[in-house]
């Protein structure tokens, strides 16, 4: 079975099998989400413009009350 390091602790951990590769447990693939959540992880880029996030979403994204009424349209 092939052996890979668990990028969160360094352990070796199987891959095949293992319902939280590539992490080895629950416990690190939790930690690096909070890291995420925390915004201590960051994808390079651009800063997005003022204004382009609103609270809940993205700016000009459909909320469920689009899609509710889009459906409506469509059985009609």
């Amino acid at each position: 079975m092939a052996q890979r390091r668990c990028p969160r602790c360094g352990d070796a951990t199987a891959w095949e099998g293992n319902p939280h590769r590539p992490f080895c447990s629950a416990r690190c693939r939790l930690v690096d989400l909070e890291g995420w959540l925390g915004e201590r992880y960051a994808i390079p880029g651009e800063p997005a413009p003022e204004g382009a996030v609103e609270a809940g979403g993205v700016a000009g994204a459909a909320g469920p009350e689009a899609d509710s009424r889009a459906g409506a349209r469509s059985r009609r």
